[in-house]
């Protein structure tokens, strides 16, 4: 009896699966991950390549890459290449250390922070995000920020 109504209940969620078609099928596919959705590997290059000289050339921040090396900025910029990467969903592996170390004394305040944004919605509309997208780049962004700004 017990096999019979297992049976049965078998047979009328495959029906109903059947019967819901491509919709509810398709919803049992797991999203794209935001690295995905954002073109992977070589579009998080590209932003990294368009937002890195903002960085460094913005009268503000750019103290923060004043007398570095050519070498040392470009181990900087592979390193967010990595993170970004690695926390929109990629496979890469991110060999640096986490947020709050690496700008633990920087002084970061929240000035920095506002010109930061700045620089990265810029180079967002450059890209011509989509709004999904650059709303989930904005929220991972801003998930960040407690680890990194240090002054009011």
């Amino acid at each position: 009896m017990k096999k019979t109504i297992r049976l049965l209940i078998l047979s009328i969620a495959i029906s109903s699966t059947t019967f819901m078609g491509f919709t509810q099928a398709s919803s049992l596919r797991p999203e794209a991950s935001l690295y995905q959705r954002l073109g992977g590997y070589d579009a998080v290059v590209a932003v990294v390549n368009n937002l890195f000289p903002r960085l460094a050339g913005d009268k503000q921040l750019g103290r923060f890459w004043a007398h570095r090396g050519a070498d040392g900025i470009a181990r900087e910029k592979q390193l967010l290449i990595d993170f970004i990467a690695n926390k929109a969903g990629g496979n890469l592996y991110y060999r640096g250390r986490d947020m709050k170390l690496v700008h633990k004394d920087m002084r970061i305040s929240e000035s920095d922070w506002r010109i930061l944004m700045k620089h990265i919605n810029a180079t967002l509309d450059e890209f011509k995000l989509p709004d999904r997208e650059r709303q989930d780049v904005i929220a991972f962004i801003e998930s960040t920020k407690a680890d990194m700004v240090e002054l009011p």
